[in-house]
């Protein structure tokens, strides 16, 4: 991200929130961009170059849970999720399906912004790593290379991944045979200000595995290592 002024994109239906919010966000220095429905937040995501959506879970017609799994499944940007205080399901769900963070209605707009500056910084780094080290990785005849952030079965098939899976991916693959904890996994992955997502380590882990295992109820890759975390059990070769 090059952006001196980063491009957000705040979905909400309610304009007395999403109004004061928006102005509130350029003035600590953000573009922002304003949808208050999901199809108008599909054309501003095609249209603009935005590199992080803010976006309520509870909107009419299509809602923000359906609007983050597409995000997702296309590699969009990062999503934080504005839930209502009382949905934790949704928060669950929404984690599950690849959103970023979520803050919970009402909620101070200084730790709003915290919260996309940690996100937008640790995309910073991870992509300033990928550029200095992209590097290609083999195992069990999947390739998974970083300079592209890209995963192949051993067909040679592109297999989609969002921005959550492949930076777990990659974590696991580089450090092939070491425990790591889920704290080890939230530092790596997402920055140690990330909060507590100890079971959005666990999401997805599992959907890493229904995506690589040959059969996922008895993963053969990655191992769970009870009291202790997570093993890349995969043989990881390097190539030049």
């Amino acid at each position: 991200m090059s952006k001196t002024r980063p491009h957000l994109l705040l979905v909400d239906d309610e304009a007395s929130i999403r109004e004061p919010l928006g102005k509130y966000l350029e003035k600590q220095g953000f573009r922002v961009a304003e949808a208050d429905n999901a199809s108008a937040a599909r054309s501003m995501l095609i249209a603009y170059d935005i590199d992080l959506v803010l976006l309520d879970i509870m909107m009419p017609g299509e809602d923000g849970l359906s609007l983050c799994r597409h995000i997702a499944a296309s590699d969009g940007p990062p999503v934080i999720l504005l839930t209502p205080k009382s949905e934790e399901t949704d928060r669950i769900v929404g984690l599950e399906i690849g959103a970023d963070d979520y803050v919970v209605k009402p909620f101070s707009p200084r730790e709003l912004v915290a919260r996309i500056k940690i996100i937008l910084r640790r995309i910073e780094s991870g992509a300033k790593n990928i550029r200095s080290e992209g590097e290609s990785y083999y195992f069990d005849g999947w390739t998974l290379k970083t300079n592209e952030q890209n995963l192949f079965d051993p067909d040679g098939v592109l297999i989609p991944l969002s921005s959550g899976e492949y930076r777990m991916l990659e974590v696991l693959v580089t450090r092939a045979g070491q425990v790591l904890s889920r704290e080890q996994l939230l530092d790596l992955t997402r920055g140690r200000e990330g909060g507590p997502f100890d079971r959005a380590i666990d999401n997805q882990i599992s959907r890493l595995r229904r995506k690589i295992e040959a059969d996922a109820k008895d993963p053969q890759m990655i191992k769970t290592i009870w009291g202790g975390g997570y093993r890349f059990s995969a043989i990881v070769q390097k190539l030049s």
